[in-house]
């Protein structure tokens, strides 16, 4: 829902929202790493290992050379590796200096040293939910449409996807802002199915797909109300247990501003594809769409050398942020969870 998410004022229902997308714009962006002429981005399995070792010398003396490069000399460098030369200025930086990074370490893992790693997979939520063009104070929002976009972080792939429909359970008329909005139809939400099947449905496609169990993965997301608002508030509403494996998730406007150091007011869907030189690919606010072009900023942001790491998590039904410092987990393996007593 990007945008129309920002108007939001749901009911709290207990949701610490401090760190909501408005904060976000709202606050200054902290950075996760010094300046890239130090240490590079690391994994957490590098975390404890000791920067002296030579190839993170020669990682900053090269990225001290790019930092020095005019526009053109960067899209010069680019083509000349066959690399990608769209996108701002910083953008190209940030994608010539993972190319060494990448081959440096590369050369490194060779001969023992230090290597690199991300999550197996990465999935890609983005819910649309009912709505009303002046939501009074006390809206409550349904999840009508489910959608997952699963990124495979070894080939940089999108390699799978889901969508459901979900009928609403509250306000099951939707208006017609909420139709023009998402596109999805009074039709379409009618033949659905309540969000617990949904949702049991979704546990059964993570869980074929082995994740969290052979293959560690996370949950991405577009901001903090998907899971901190939306899927808290039907939770409440269909009588069941937050889902332990939505617990923590990647904050993807959190990762794009730390990672190109930009403010928070840039780090809308729209504007983070413009940056990245890429335009909108589908219909806006259809939740499949919006969760294919988000993974498509993840699948560029890994390319450029960002390591998108869980940033985010719900306890004890508020909205926590996770820093940078934490160990990196995957989520747990899906389960259906369980009603409310």
């Amino acid at each position: 829902m990007d945008e129309h998410k920002e108007n939001i004022h749901g009911k709290d229902v207990n949701v610490k929202m401090s760190d909501s997308k408005e904060d976000e714009q709202a606050k200054p962006c902290s950075r996760i790493s010094p300046e890239d002429t130090t240490a590079p981005q690391t994994s957490p399995s590098q975390s404890n290992k000791d920067y002296s070792h030579p190839v993170y010398k020669e990682i900053a003396l090269a990225n001290g050379h790019i930092n020095r490069m005019s526009k053109d000399e960067l899209r010069v460098k680019l083509s000349e590796l066959k690399l990608d030369t769209r996108g701002v200025k910083d953008v190209m930086k940030k994608r010539l200096k993972n190319h060494y990074k990448k081959h440096k370490l590369m050369q490194s893992a060779a001969e023992g040293g230090p290597t690199d790693t991300y999550y197996d997979y990465i999935c890609v939520v983005d819910f649309e939910a009912t709505c009303e063009e002046d939501n009074p104070p006390d809206f409550l929002h349904e999840i009508i449409e489910f959608p997952m976009v699963l990124i495979n972080t070894h080939t940089l792939q999108i390699v799978d996807t889901f969508q459901e429909y979900v009928k609403p359970e509250l306000n099951p008329q939707l208006s017609d802002f909420c139709v023009k909005l998402t596109g999805i139809t009074q039709q379409m939400v009618d033949k659905a199915d309540p969000f617990p099947e949904v949702l049991r449905r979704v546990v059964a496609w993570l869980q074929e797909r082995e994740l969290g169990t052979k293959n560690k993965y996370a949950i991405l997301t577009d901001g903090a109300w998907d899971m901190s608002k939306f899927l808290n508030i039907q939770c409440r509403i269909s009588r069941i247990k937050y889902p332990p494996f939505a617990k923590k998730w990647i904050n993807i406007r959190k990762s794009y501003c730390n990672f190109y150091k930009v403010p928070r007011t840039q780090t809308k869907l729209s504007t983070m594809l413009e940056k990245l030189g890429m335009k909108y690919d589908g219909r806006p606010h259809c939740g499949l769409d919006d969760s294919r072009n988000i993974a498509r900023i993840a699948v560029r942001m890994l390319q450029d050398g960002c390591q998108l790491r869980v940033n985010e998590r719900m306890h004890g039904g508020q909205l926590h942020s996770v820093p940078s410092s934490a160990p990196v987990e995957g989520a747990p393996p899906p389960r259906t969870p369980s009603s409310r007593d």
